[in-house]
């Protein structure tokens, strides 16, 4: 489909689903593939007039004039699921809406000024909840972004990572879908990368483990680590399109307490092939924030024996660092969204010393 043809099938689609506009409506389609677009995280160009998101943390951003701006995307809505996106508007207070509908018009809260505004908007949820296309903003007009934060941080992970079980302000533990308390926008990594002026992207899923995964998964972070949809272990990931300063790396949580050689074996050859991608990052491994006391000392032993081999092998840009308590006040035992943010004081403190930012 040509781009004309789309757009107007795209402006005949909006009419379906928003309230029927005048035909003085100022306000235009800009379509994905607009150059004043920003994306950030691991996307599917393969359509680029419907970029899909699976991965949690993915953000989008957009400098718009004008006191009406809608926003157009599609959900995967599989089954019962529905995606969960977090907006953020002239960077003031983020504010989380469920999807509810394949087919979804936004439109951002009234009472903005007629002028100039920016816009974010982050997929919370993770890639086994489904994916996300998004097809572009509804408003006035696009104007220029400032450059993207010179610094950029990459998070592997698990639940804990994407925002899992985190955010009770809608649905309390136990009740509704499990992906309810999701909230990757708010969670440790996008926490510290914004405390920082850093970018972010979240490789994670939940339930994953180095060695063994959670909850029946077929797939474990050293098959999925190089791909977009992680959960489907598919779409190979361009590592050029994103190059960190920093990787944290904070796995174990799902594995348990393993045998010492699988584990740290595994372990090190995961850093090996991350390696390959990034020769310039330097890479944390971290303790799992929720871990039990158990759990606690097998993880510091066993990324301690780590580091110090790397060390030892000639890669110095490799680091530990092990969290000062036990966060997992969330749902299933998970870390909630105010322990996050000291998880995220805890990790910032110590990039800035490690980085010196």
């Amino acid at each position: 489909m040509n781009k004309p043809i789309y757009l107007f099938c795209l402006l005949i689609c909006t009419a379906s689903f928003a309230v029927a506009q005048s035909s003085t409506d100022s306000l235009r389609v800009f379509a994905a593939d607009n150059h004043r677009i920003q994306y950030t995280g691991r996307v599917d160009f393969t359509d680029k007039l419907k970029p899909r998101i699976w991965a949690p943390g993915v953000y989008i951003a957009a400098k718009f004039k004008g006191s009406r701006c809608e926003i157009l995307v599609n959900d995967e809505a599989s089954g019962s699921n529905h995606n969960y996106l977090e907006i953020v508007v002239d960077d003031q207070l983020p504010y989380r809406i469920k999807l509810t509908n394949k087919i979804n018009v936004i439109s951002v809260p009234a009472g903005l000024s007629a002028g100039e505004h920016t816009i974010l908007i982050c997929k919370d949820t993770e890639s086994n909840i489904g994916y996300i296309d998004f097809i572009g903003f509804r408003c006035e007009k696009l104007l220029r972004l400032p450059a993207k934060p010179k610094h950029k941080i990459e998070y592997f992970g698990d639940s804990i990572t994407s925002g899992a079980g985190m955010d009770l302000s809608s649905v309390p533990c136990d009740k509704g879908q499990w992906y309810d308390q999701h909230n990757a926008y708010m969670s440790y990594g996008p926490r510290t990368s914004r405390n920082l002026d850093a970018q972010w992207q979240l490789t994670s899923l939940a339930g994953v483990g180095l060695v063994h995964s959670c909850c029946n998964m077929q797939v474990l972070m050293p098959q999925i680590y190089d791909k977009v949809f992680l959960s489907g272990n598919a779409v190979p990931w361009d590592f050029s399109k994103y190059q960190p300063d920093v990787i944290t790396i904070c796995l174990g949580q799902n594995d348990g307490p393993q045998d010492s050689t699988l584990f740290c074996s595994t372990y090190v050859k995961f850093i090996g092939s991350v390696r390959l991608h990034y020769p310039k990052a330097d890479i944390i491994c971290l303790t799992s924030p929720m871990a039990d006391a158990r759990l606690t000392l097998v993880l510091q032993r066993y990324i301690t024996a780590i580091t110090a081999y790397i060390n030892t092998t000639g890669d110095k840009k490799v680091y530990k660092y092990f969290f000062s308590k036990r966060y997992h006040n969330g749902c299933g035992g998970h870390p909630d969204i105010n322990e996050h943010a000291l998880i995220a004081d805890e990790l910032t403190a110590y990039i800035k010393r490690l980085e010196k930012w």
